[in-house]
């Protein structure tokens, strides 16, 4: 299976409601899920080389679920910006998986979030009150942990909805590379593999945002960003007394985690320091600590030594 399907499940919310696309690979009968969740300007196609690890490791007997979260890639955008927020995301990632559990009963679910990602991991994994399908049973947390360094707070936000246009896709790969040399060494080939769902046709978009059709480098441009500007607004808006009280309510939901669980770090990340990293393996659920030496924030799950870190820890 060299493509993804793509598939929308509605989500509830103050303004209406809105659909949340995701992607599927492996067999959509199994009973064992894996849930993808990106990072914060990304988008479910980010995880189309691990998740194809992950289904070759199973062989082929695993659904592996990456959902674009909304404001990004083919879901809806949302009417207002202050929503995009964490506790949103949680709620529609539950719709997400109760949705899955419906068409095929869900045994075994396993979660991996980057970064924001990995923050609607603690509030799954976390908050024992959540009417999950399953409890998650492996988790893997990819660069990020409760307490978030404010310096790359504000590096991402520097730039988290500066729209622009790109004349092709090759272009906008090079431009986001300029803002992405965090992610590690990567080829020519490995990063426009990843770039090239991050944009899409201006002309496809539609009246709420979201694209029309799977973006095709072979179409005409200009190009634009797969996300809602608008995403950053409420980083942007966050004070340090705010970050600092949302730190205090990812360790609680941290601590609580019984899931057995993997924290994979950049060894020069600036989002997730090292001392919190450590003070992950020793609080809550004891997180295996791996980190990938030349990579910053975040890993991409790309190179064959990342891909192998995470399916020997789903599959040991």
């Amino acid at each position: 299976m060299t493509e993804p399907t793509l598939h929308y499940v509605a989500c509830d919310d103050a303004q209406g409601g809105h659909r949340m696309a995701y992607w599927q690979w492996g067999d959509e009968r199994s009973a064992h899920v894996v849930v993808c969740v990106h990072g914060l300007t990304r988008q479910g196609r980010d995880f189309d080389a691990l998740a194809q690890a992950i289904v070759a490791r199973a062989g082929g007997q695993v659904r592996v679920v990456c959902p674009d979260v909304v404001g990004r890639g083919r879901s809806d955008w949302l009417r207002d910006p202050a929503f995009y927020q964490v506790p949103v995301y949680a709620a529609d990632m539950m719709a997400l998986v109760a949705q899955l559990h419906r068409e095929q009963a869900i045994d075994v679910l396993d979660y991996i979030g980057t970064s924001m990602g990995g923050l609607i991991g603690f509030v799954l994994a976390g908050h024992k009150d959540l009417p999950l399908a399953r409890p998650i049973r492996r988790f893997v947390v990819n660069d990020v942990g409760p307490t978030i360094e404010p310096a790359a707070l504000q590096r991402i936000g520097a730039y988290v909805g500066q729209a622009g246009q790109f004349p092709s896709v090759q272009a906008a790969s090079d431009a986001m590379w300029s803002l992405s040399t965090t992610f590690g060494p990567h080829t020519p080939q490995q990063w426009l593999a990843l770039s090239q769902h991050m944009v899409v046709p201006a002309s496809q978009r539609t009246a709420d945002g979201a694209a029309k059709v799977e973006t095709d480098a072979a179409d005409d441009g200009p190009w634009v960003l797969h996300y809602d500007p608008a995403i950053g607004v409420a980083l942007r808006a966050m004070t340090p007394e705010a970050a600092a009280q949302g730190g205090t309510i990812m360790w609680g939901l941290y601590n609580a985690i019984e899931a057995r669980t993997l924290l994979t770090r950049g060894a020069v990340s600036d989002l997730l320091s090292r001392e919190t990293a450590l003070a992950m393996t020793q609080r809550g659920p004891r997180a295996t600590l791996v980190e990938f030496d030349g990579v910053g924030h975040a890993p991409t799950f790309v190179a064959p030594g990342q891909i192998a870190a995470v399916t020997d820890f789903l599959f040991d």
